[in-house]
């Protein structure tokens, strides 16, 4: 079913185009934040008042005359200087509740008209080099938009776009024959050969380091690693293995994170940097076969109108160095080129922190001007803030290194099996693990979604893992209290699957059911928003909200012991509440939810 939301919508816009004789007037319909004033305001008389120079109370009154919502609202409400206030039917509410029941898969919700291909570049994390806290967001902010997207039922393919090219392969590669590490032979070791599962993302680190430093300051050292850099984009077989062997342990490392995560990203999600390392030279080519690219400075660049620096000089694209090198602008747009042309992408949606904002806005307008994003091609940059310390600050260990993200989950894992000990010490010690996880890791993760993802958030390990408040462990234990009353059911005897089977049709007499059901038919409303503004803190907030509005209900309406002809219904009730926070908590936020806390 479409959300009610949108229906009403069409059907005040179709009013409003009658009321003034005007084709293409659109409504804007909002959820009401105060319930005195109804389920639903419409916001759109006003401003079209405003351009036919009109009165919006007679506007107003002009479109309810003209408007049919009656199988769906109560007589509609004018209030203030033209707003429109909208009260659901209880009968209609019955009603979609019981289509939301028999579709149990999609609790009711409709697939987009017309599906669109969308590519989403997220994650990114470099190669020989650990995921950090920095790497927290863009990769389950990500993940969500991906699931999102693909239940409203578009084609999404994730891309991993990770650092593994240039120069500081060349650099590590070299670091290798230069100290003697035996990567041909096994394990990168000063010491003995063993294994290539054992090279480990540290060691790899430390060696970057290590390389890094004497590339700064040994000058031969630095020339033969430029030398490296010549035979890894040649394709000389011994530079190669080395630099395989660096990225296939890498993503050995990032997988492990990933999977810790509860992320849908696999290798065959990897698109990095080396795959367009062939592309590169033809983009700086069509580029100046088009007169779009010129040399400045012995660099070639790209000067796209609108962008000048602080002195009001045109600002650059850089496609190529004066030593001949491409740059991250060069690969985004190849990266564009690929995704449009080979892809079929209508959309392309990279997730990265706010500081990038100014390259994506450059290269989007270069990848428009010539031509590789077409018209139609949605190019959009879903930004970011940061995550800070309790200090105010970014979020840094003590010596002022970015917190390792493994790390920071293993502390989360950690805290999380404290808090079951303590509250529930006569489980078996697997399902405190189990338990433990998916509080640990979900912690992590809700406090992210919860939080606007535009803005900074502090990090705090005590708020995230209250079982009060808008956190995972209260989501989680809400789900894991609805599950309850099934099974406390059996035990009474009530076959609870087959009260709710008999159910044909009902009435919502209390006003905590009404508010309940009402909530649960909004759930599409709710993925939609998040969906279209990219924002799953519109999603959590649905949750929260359904979980307190849950609670309200079962205070005041009691199920199990309910009359025959009551307990059908809040049965009904129960189990919807149930499967909504399975479904956004699992399968739109990668988040699992637990049977028993």
């Amino acid at each position: 079913m479409k959300p009610v939301i949108t229906i009403l919508e069409d059907r005040i816009s179709a009013a409003m185009a009658v009321a003034v004789n005007q084709k293409d007037c659109a409504a804007q319909v909002r959820p009401s934040t105060d319930p005195r004033f109804g389920d639903y305001q419409v916001n759109g008389v006003m401003p079209l008042a405003k351009e036919l120079k009109t009165n919006p109370k007679k506007l107003a009154e002009g479109v309810v005359e003209k408007l049919n919502v009656s199988d769906i609202c109560e007589k509609p409400e004018i209030a203030g200087p033209g707003f429109i206030n909208l009260r659901l039917k209880q009968e209609f509410v019955a009603v979609n509740l019981l289509e939301v029941n028999k579709d149990t898969g999609r609790l009711g919700i409709e697939k987009v008209d017309k599906p669109k291909t969308i590519v989403v570049d997220f994650s990114g994390p470099n190669i020989a080099k650990q995921m950090h806290v920095g790497h927290l967001r863009s990769t389950i902010i990500g993940d969500c938009i991906c699931r999102m997207l693909e239940f409203l039922g578009h084609k999404v393919i994730p891309q991993n776009h990770i650092g593994d090219w240039g120069t500081q392969f060349g650099m590590l590669t070299y670091y290798f024959d230069d100290q003697n590490l035996h990567v041909a032979a096994g394990r990168a070791s000063k010491r003995k050969m063993v294994g290539v599962s054992d090279l480990s993302i540290s060691d790899m680190e430390q060696f970057y380091r290590e390389a890094k430093e004497l590339f700064d300051s040994d000058a031969e050292f630095a020339r033969r690693s430029r030398d490296y850099v010549v035979k890894l984009h040649v394709g000389d077989r011994h530079v190669m293995f080395n630099w395989r062997v660096i990225r296939g342990q890498s993503l050995a490392y990032f997988q492990n994170i990933y999977n810790l995560l509860g992320v849908m990203l696999t290798d065959e999600h990897v698109h990095g940097e080396s795959e367009y390392r062939d592309d590169l030279p033809s983009v700086v080519e069509e580029l100046k076969r088009k007169g779009f690219a010129k040399e400045s400075d012995s660099a070639i660049c790209v000067f796209p109108e609108g962008f000048k620096d602080k002195e009001e000089k045109p600002l650059p694209v850089i496609v190529q160095k004066s030593d001949g090198a491409y740059l991250y602008a060069t690969t985004d747009l190849a990266a564009i080129r690929y995704r449009v042309g080979e892809l079929k992408a209508d959309r392309i949606i990279y997730v990265t922190d706010a500081r990038q904002q100014l390259h994506f806005e450059m290269v989007f307008t270069v990848a428009r001007m010539a031509g590789w994003a077409k018209d139609k091609t949605e190019l959009i940059h879903v930004t970011f803030g940061s995550v800070l310390g309790e200090n105010g600050k970014p979020l840094k260990t003590r010596s002022g290194e970015n917190v390792k993200l493994k790390e920071l989950l293993d502390e989360a894992v950690s805290r999380a099996r404290g808090v079951v000990d303590e509250k529930n010490p006569g489980l078996s010690e697997n399902e405190k693990d189990e338990i433990a996880k998916a509080v640990g890791i979900g912690s992590v993760k809700y406090a992210d979604y919860s939080n606007n993802r535009t803005s900074d958030y502090v990090f705090s390990f005590d708020k995230m893992l209250a079982m009060e408040g808008n956190t995972a462990p209260y989501m989680q234990y809400a789900y894991a209290r609805v599950q309850s009353i099934k099974d406390k059911g059996k035990e009474r005897g009530i076959d609870v699957d087959k009260e709710m089977a008999g159910l044909k049709a009902f009435s919502l007499t209390e006003s905590s059911e009404f508010d309940l059901a009402k909530h649960l038919i909004r759930y599409g409303e709710a993925i939609e928003a998040a969906a279209a503004d990219y924002r799953p803190n519109y999603l959590t907030a649905y949750l929260y909200e359904l979980a307190q509005k849950f609670s309200a209900f079962y205070t005041n309406c009691p199920v199990l012991q309910a009359e025959p002809d009551k307990r059908p219904t809040r049965l009904l009730l129960c189990d919807l509440t149930a499967k909504t926070i399975r479904h956004g908590l699992s399968e739109l936020l990668g988040i699992e939810v637990i049977e028993r806390m």
